[in-house]
Parts: C-alpha cells; structure tokens; sequence
C-alpha cells in the first residue's frame, strides 16, 4: 500500500530542497512526493514534505507565516544576497550596535521588497536562478511583504544574528540586503534556519537522511491531522458519494466544526480525510434545514482521497 501523509523534516546544509525529495522517494519507494516551501540550500531547517495523497494538502500548507533565525554580515554585497553568491562589492561598516537594532527593528510592518535573482521564483514557467545561470538576470517588480515580529538580536562585530517572524513569500536574503543598505554598508545572509511554518515546527522534524524506512514512516502524520480547516465528519452510508465527487446533504453529516458559506472544509470518516470540500451554507443554519427536514446541498468536494481508506 502507498502511504500518504505529511512528513517534517530538518534539512540539512548544502543540499537541495530537492534532494530532500530523492530521499523519502528512494527509501520509501514511491515516486509521488513534493515539498512545500523551498529552503536554499545553505539554508537548515523545516521542511514540509508530502508523500503520496499528502502532495495534493501542500498547497494549502503554503501560506502560513514563518519564523527563521538569521545570521547576517554587514560589509558585504553578493549577487544571491547570501554568502554563497559571488562578491559584487565590499563596503566599510561604520555604524554603531544601537544605530544597528534601530534600523532592524525599523523594518516590522509590511513593505515592498524585491525578489532574489537567484531563487525558486519561476518567470514565464522557468526557474530565476536557471536563468541567471544561463546570464539572464531577470529582475521581478517588487512585492509586498510583512515582517511581524524582529527580535533577539546579537550584535559580534560585523555579524549580526536575529530571528524573525515573517509572511509567506517573504525573502530573508533580501531584507538582509534591504537592512544593509539602510545602513549603507550592504549585508548578506551567512546563516538561516526555518524555525516554524504556521503551527508545524522544527523541533517536530527528523533528518531523513540518517534513519531508515520504517523509522520515517513511524513519522508519518495522517492527513486528518495536517490542515486547520474546521471537520466535517461523514455518515458511513454518505462515503461513496462523496468518493464520486457528488455534493454531500445535511443527511450526510454526522457531526461538524463551526464553518462560513463558501469556505474550505475537511471532510472526515474513521479518522481518515476523505475530501477537502467547499461549503454552500453556513453551519449555524445547518440546525434550521435539520428542524424543517430540508436536506439542503451543504459541500461540494474539490479534492478527494480515495486512497485514505482501506
């Protein structure tokens, strides 16, 4: 049987996001598995990983905020932004710790910042840093983005280390390169580590390099577990329409969480997602259908997971 689920995993420094992939796909021997988020490969930490029906949640795991810990390196310019990238200028740092953790702590709030060159961000269906590596440097307009919350930061010498809690798509090379040119001295990121993404962490995660098959799939979180919209539990006589996408009535509902018309719920049956569908009702009127006997359409399934139950 083809397991399906989510798995968090500490990467490693030096590799890809996608050798992370290779790895559950080689040890677990199933091809379907994607990841969500991609961490630059000098970049440590959470990484969000699907594994056969889990491919198909990962999109809805992509825009919750996340927290990472940064070190950065005033004095220097690269094109990535980060140590890594070649030198395009060094700089003297000629400001004080104070003047420092001013002008970091001046970047909370929401701002326009500019995408890496070098990143995952695809322009026109291909890669920014396949481009720059073929000497198209492709520059995106800027982007908003928010950073919620900069705090313990340490000052040793040109070096400075933070953590930050910031919005989905928001690049740390960059606001390292924003706050270095706030203090005319330019900055490159030399470490980052994703501490969190939303409510899943780190200290949650395995290195999936160093154990072996069953040890992963020990770590295998079921689907039911993994997203934050609220459950709707199924009937058992209910579970074949919703397996043929048909729109599920207010007969078919054992039980449910709290829900708005037109939003995104998970439908449940034993402990296992069955559907991720969109209701047509709001759920306190769900009550007044039930006291008129009115069996009134309530969701209709987008995503069904047949393989979730044996």
């Amino acid at each position: 049987m083809i397991p399906n689920g989510i798995l968090l995993v500490d990467k490693p420094e030096g590799i890809t996001s996608h050798d992370v992939v290779n790895e559950v796909r080689k040890k677990l021997c199933v091809r379907k598995v994607g990841h969500a988020g991609t961490l630059d490969p000098f970049a440590t930490g959470l990484l969000i990983i699907g594994v056969g029906n889990g491919t198909r949640v990962l999109e809805y795991l992509m825009n919750h905020e996340k927290v990472y810990r940064v070190k950065m390196r005033l004095g220097i310019i690269t094109e990535t932004f980060d140590i890594t990238g070649e030198i395009v200028e060094k700089r003297p740092v000629n400001v004080t710790e104070s003047q420092i953790i001013e002008v970091l702590k001046s970047f909370t709030g929401t701002y326009k910042q500019v995408p890496p060159a070098y990143s995952a961000r695809k322009y026109k269906g291909e890669k920014l840093y396949e481009l720059a590596r073929k000497g198209k440097i492709i520059r995106l307009p800027p982007r908003e983005v928010t950073v919620y919350e900069i705090k313990d930061i340490s000052v040793e010498g040109c070096d400075i280390s933070f953590t930050a809690k910031v919005s989905p798509g928001t690049y740390i090379r960059s606001l390292c390169m924003d706050v270095g040119y706030a203090l005319n001295c330019g900055a490159v990121a030399v470490e980052l580590r994703r501490l969190s993404t939303g409510s899943f962490s780190v200290d949650e995660a395995i290195d999936v390099f160093k154990i072996d098959e069953l040890e992963i799939l020990k770590h295998l979180r079921k689907l039911s577990s993994i997203l934050d919209f609220p459950k709707v539990i199924l009937k058992r006589e209910a579970l074949g329409k919703a397996f043929n996408g048909a729109k599920i009535k207010v007969s078919d509902i054992e039980k449910f969480e709290e829900f708005e018309k037109n939003s995104l719920v998970q439908v449940i049956f034993s402990n296992e997602l069955i559907c991720i569908a969109r209701t047509e009702r709001k759920s306190s009127f769900i009550r007044t259908l039930m006291k008129k006997e009115a069996d009134e359409n309530l969701l209709k399934p987008l995503k069904v997971f047949r393989g979730n139950l044996t």
